[in-house]
């Protein structure tokens, strides 16, 4: 029998940060995106944060850190979802000036159940998600068993393949301060 968190469509989100913004920064901040993501739909799952070097390697950026949650995205399409979460990270005072700049926020829609391919200027699951520690680290802790559809292999087969996946550090869990949002149960 499938049980009803099974069948709820699951977007999954990864965040990063490694500016501050006013008095938050690194897991505070994440953990504050995370409560303002809370209020438009459930967070099914919250990895712990890690922090992994500024991408592309050899930035001269302050560390990053990083978690991913499952959320229930039943109702959402990928653009609509997409849009939120650029209106989040201007919430947080993201500016997008050039690629790959120090950000205090970033969200990226990485995998969405049901959803394959081009959406705009959105591609599901995100093209280089495969090649990240910094999201698959975290992605494999609360979806081990997802698998990305055009490859047919789970997060955790990803990771493994990785060569720099140590580079990526668990810091500690995101979910257990997230007062007064909460993680579904």
């Amino acid at each position: 029998m499938v049980s009803a968190r099974q069948m709820k469509k699951r977007a999954f989100i990864a965040l990063g940060t490694n500016l501050p913004f006013g008095a938050l920064a690194g897991p505070a901040l994440l953990r504050a995106a995370v409560c303002m993501l809370a209020e438009k739909f459930v967070v099914l799952a919250a990895s712990s944060v890690w922090r992994s070097p500024a991408w592309p390697v050899g930035a001269e950026q302050p560390d990053y850190h990083n978690a991913v949650i499952a959320a229930d995205a039943a109702g959402w399409t990928p653009l609509p979802l997409y849009q939120l979460l650029r209106e989040v990270e201007a919430a947080f005072g993201r500016e997008r000036r050039e690629r790959w700049a120090a950000r205090t926020l970033d969200l990226d829609l990485v995998a969405m159940d049901g959803f394959v391919g081009a959406f705009g200027d959105l591609t599901l699951p995100h093209p280089r998600m495969h090649e990240r520690a910094f999201v698959l680290a975290p992605m494999a802790e609360i979806a081990p068993d997802w698998r990305r559809p055009d490859l047919s292999v789970s997060a955790t087969h990803l990771q493994s393949q990785l060569p720099d996946v140590g580079d990526c550090v668990r810091l500690g869990p995101l979910d257990e301060v997230l007062w007064p949002c909460r993680i579904a149960e």
